[in-house]
């Protein structure tokens, strides 16, 4: 799995622009929906959830299929954010262990790290690196 900072994960994005859809990057969110909505997203991505309410427990299988299904093939470039970019490293595993074959990460995630006031989005991520993003 690629390690991309929020930057490189954006510039990554832009490269691929103009890319027919169906080659282009898949930008997965795999935060629980409501996560998504309320706190924000970048545009364009696609949400699945890696585990959800009410059991909040990962089904590794159920997440790959959902992915194939919206990537359209296990080839396809994935790259996936969730709030920290540490549930993204069990998903991502999960797809490779699943066949994929070119899957990345957004280190540190949407919000970022906790600062020394339990806050986020003061230290890293992609919000805090200004980048674009669209809330509910």
């Amino acid at each position: 799995m690629k390690h991309l900072q929020p930057r490189e994960a954006w510039a990554w994005l832009q490269a691929h622009a103009s890319d027919p859809p169906e080659q282009a990057p898949l930008f997965v969110d795999v935060r629980m929906e409501i996560e998504s909505l309320y706190v924000g997203r970048p545009p364009g991505v696609v949400h699945v959830a890696w585990y959800d309410y009410p059991d909040l427990t990962p089904d590794p299988e159920r997440f790959a299929r959902q992915v194939e299904e919206a990537a359209g093939r296990k080839d396809r470039p994935i790259l996936l954010i969730c709030r920290s970019g540490k549930r993204t490293l069990d998903a991502g595993k999960a797809l490779e262990d699943a066949g994929f074959t070119d899957v990345a990460h957004v280190v540190h995630g949407f919000e970022g790290e906790l600062d020394e006031h339990f806050h986020r989005s003061t230290i890293n991520g992609w919000r805090h690196d200004g980048l674009p993003w669209e809330q509910m």
